[in-house]
């Protein structure tokens, strides 16, 4: 079984698709607007997407236990640009030795993670 797409629904739309396009470096893959707002961004052709839903009635608390986790080549180059670029990232964690990430919300409230 593969995973197809995680569903992120908000009030946000806009800001959440430019959110995955230029800090996630995600691609549009199927867009269905204007008859729905509702994308699929991802890597590639066929890998998991991260599907964008607007919901004028959600707020960021309907996404708060949500955890979308990205591999970066040069993790804390990654935290420094997001820092630069105004997101509150967490400090570095290192929960073991050769293993480090942090985590910033998106605009939608998702904790999303750069390991």
């Amino acid at each position: 079984m593969k995973m197809l797409h995680v569903t992120i629904q908000t009030n946000r739309f806009e800001e959440e698709i430019e959110f995955y396009e230029k800090e996630v470096g995600l691609t549009l893959q199927r867009d269905m607007r204007p008859k729905k707002d509702l994308v699929f961004l991802a890597n590639a052709e066929g890998e998991t997407c991260v599907e964008v839903l607007r919901n004028p009635e959600i707020g960021a608390a309907g996404n708060a236990g949500l955890s979308i986790g990205f591999k970066t080549d040069d993790v804390a180059a990654k935290h420094e640009a997001m820092v630069a670029a105004g997101y509150e990232a967490t400090p570095m964690i290192r929960p073991m030795p050769g293993v480090e990430f942090f985590f910033v919300k998106d605009p939608a409230g998702v904790n999303v993670q750069f390991i």
